[in-house]
């Protein structure tokens, strides 16, 4: 049986490769801020080479971008693909634009065959994803999917007081189309696995069946700030201390769940940060990832316990706050069993997995029937400047993603 058409590794490699260079770092990693300066340079690079595939652009009051290859039947809905092009502060060359990027590469291999679908596809870049620079993450795919209102969407407010909506405008991407879903018939995200199962394991591609359920807290602890020399131990309201327990109590909640337990403090900020001033405030994160909603119920009981306990013992005032959480998901069957039957057909060793991160395909799940293909990447290293994949693997999800593509975009699916 044929395999039927392949993917240009070769030119997707070196696409992967120039984008990489707006917002590349010392250490060979990539620093591009959702609607940073990096960002745009990057959004303005993927709308020309998609120009150049032929695509038709649109950017949506949420600055997604999509980029549309027409198919016979413009009036059927398309199938969708892409991810997101922002990183971490100090994040790899892959996290998310590699889905995007590998979308691109399908149209222009369709192009190369001279295949036309029946349906259109669009290629999506989704704004601020990652969330490091606007908090919550993929808020950009939740307003889109009716999850946030719009208006809650471009309030979001960075480190420095900008929203979301003037960041839009400082870069170009307001878009003018509504932010809101239309008709798909089906939707994949391709992305690294950010894991070290498919490397260990030795298998090629990762079918993800389902991901999970995450809560985000902010957590503040207020004490009172003193001098270092003169104040004595038994007089302070160490709010650091407080932080620190906390910080051990956080790790205790995760462990106790076993295998699929995460319990992260990723972000903190110590008031006033000075190395003779006892702390007066520390404001920091918490998060819980599990499959299982009524666990991640139980650890948000359990999180508020510990956190008021520490602080009534050292008598300090205390807050917590959840700002984020979705509810573990199952992907579409139908499309699950697409990506299985693509590895099938290219001769891809695979396994099913559950997603341990959120994306951009979470959200739209809810609206319309998505799937996930996970590639390995080195040592399962992601959100770190030395992430990386080799080229084979990064050619074999993109194959996997056209054959998927190619499957559901028949106005007969």
């Amino acid at each position: 049986m044929s395999q039927g058409p392949r993917v240009n590794g070769e030119r997707l490699w070196q696409t992967l490769m120039d984008m990489a260079q707006h917002g590349a770092t010392a250490n060979g990693g990539v620093s591009r801020l959702a609607l940073s300066e990096e960002d745009r340079l990057g959004r303005e690079l993927f709308v020309r080479w998609a120009e150049e595939a032929g695509c038709q652009i649109r950017v949506d009051a949420m600055g997604n971008i999509f980029a549309r290859r027409e198919g016979r039947d413009p009036q059927l809905a398309p199938v969708v693909t892409g991810s997101h092009g922002d990183s971490q502060p100090a994040g790899g060359k892959f996290d998310g634009i590699y889905g995007v990027l590998a979308g691109l590469e399908v149209v222009r291999s369709l192009n190369d065959h001279g295949i036309q679908t029946d349906r259109s596809i669009e290629v999506v870049n989704w704004t601020n994803e990652e969330g490091s620079r606007f908090a919550p993450a993929m808020i950009a795919s939740g307003v889109y999917a009716g999850v946030f209102d719009l208006e809650y969407g471009l309030s979001r407010v960075d480190a420095n007081g900008v929203t979301l909506g003037q960041a839009l405008a400082q870069i170009g991407y307001a878009g003018s189309h509504l932010c809101q879903v239309t008709p798909i018939h089906a939707a994949f995200e391709l992305h690294i696995e950010q894991g070290p199962i498919l490397e260990a394991q030795g298998i090629t591609i990762g079918v993800v069946t389902g991901a999970q359920g995450q809560r985000w807290y902010e957590v503040e602890l207020r004490g009172r700030s003193a001098h270092a020399g003169t104040t004595p131990m038994d007089h302070r309201l160490d709010a650091l201390l407080g932080f620190a327990r906390v910080v051990e109590a956080v790790n205790g909640l995760g462990l106790a769940q076993g295998a699929e337990g995460r319990a992260t403090v990723g972000m903190a900020n110590v008031y006033p940060n000075s190395r003779n001033v006892v702390p007066g405030r520390v404001f920091f994160s918490v998060e819980f990832r599990h499959p299982d909603e009524a666990v991640l119920a139980a650890l948000d009981g359990q999180l508020r316990e510990a956190v008021q306990g520490i602080a009534d013992g050292i008598g300090l005032r205390w807050q917590v706050e959840q700002i984020f959480q979705y509810a573990p998901i199952a992907f579409d069957a139908d499309c699950v069993a697409t990506v299985r039957t693509a590895c099938e057909r290219l001769g891809h060793s695979y396994r099913p997995m559950i997603s341990g991160a959120g994306h951009d395909a979470c959200y739209l799940n809810r609206v319309a029937p998505t799937a996930m293909i996970f590639v390995p990447c080195v040592d399962g290293l992601s959100h770190n400047e030395a992430e990386h994949i080799h080229p084979h693997w990064a050619t074999a999800g993109a194959d996997v993603l056209l054959h998927a593509i190619l499957a559901k975009s028949s106005a007969h699916d």
